[in-house]
């Protein structure tokens, strides 16, 4: 066992919603920024977006309904949504309508009212 002491100072579970289609490689690099972002202000951070497409495939419409659903639980288990862009519009309709905080991010990951 390590003598080391441990962090146990709280760190709220956040929901990373950005986008992934269109240009793939560098909405990708994009996500993982914005994760990076999350887990330097202390937070920890849940991005299914970034998991699912590992063994998913986002082109077979009964996978990506599979995956939505999956996100939907999931978003339900954090206690904020943290958006990057417009457009991720059923992670943020369920956040609103569960009451959830959400917190919105312009490109260069400072908050702002809303995008």
């Amino acid at each position: 066992m390590s003598n080391k002491p441990k962090d146990r100072t709280y760190r709220s579970l956040v929901y990373i919603c950005s986008p992934l289609s269109g240009d793939v490689e560098a909405n990708t690099e994009r996500a993982r920024a914005f994760c990076r972002f999350a887990l330097e202000q202390g937070q920890i951070l849940l991005a299914p977006h970034l998991l699912f497409p590992q063994f998913m495939d986002d082109d077979d419409a009964a996978e990506r309904e599979l995956a939505i659903f999956m996100d939907v639980v999931l978003l339900g288990k954090c206690n904020e949504l943290w958006v990057v862009s417009a457009g991720m519009q059923a992670e943020i309709d369920v956040a609103k309508k569960r009451r959830q905080p959400i917190r919105w991010f312009n490109s260069e990951f400072q908050e702002v009212e809303s995008l």
